[in-house]
C-alpha cells in the first residue's frame, strides 16, 4: 500500500500569532484558508511550497484557554489510493 503524507493540524489559540511564527521563522507561506459562515472556526494551511506536505492550524472561536495536549484535536492525513484518512 502506497500512502503519501498531506499534513499535519494543529489546534491554535492565537491564529495570527502562529501564522507569523510558522511565516517568519520557517518559511512557510499561507496557501489555504477556510472560515465558518457562523465565525466559529478558522482554518489556515501553509506550505514550503516544495514537498506538497503542509501545516493546517485550527483557532476555534469558543475556546479562550490554552491548549493541554489532551484537548488538541491534532492529527495526520494521509491520501491512501485517493482517499483522504486522518
Amino acid at each position: 500500500m502506497q500512502f503519501k503524507c498531506v499534513h499535519n493540524n494543529f489546534n491554535v489559540l492565537d491564529l495570527d500569532k502562529s501564522i507569523a511564527f510558522y511565516q517568519e521563522a520557517l518559511g512557510l507561506s499561507l496557501v489555504k484558508e477556510k472560515t465558518a459562515a457562523d465565525g466559529s472556526f478558522r482554518i489556515v494551511f501553509l506550505s514550503d511550497g516544495l514537498s506538497g506536505h503542509q501545516v493546517e492550524l485550527t483557532w476555534l472561536r469558543d475556546w479562550e484557554k490554552p491548549y493541554d495536549l489532551g484537548d488538541n484535536e491534532f492529527h495526520l492525513a494521509f491520501v491512501v489510493g485517493g482517499v483522504v484518512a486522518g
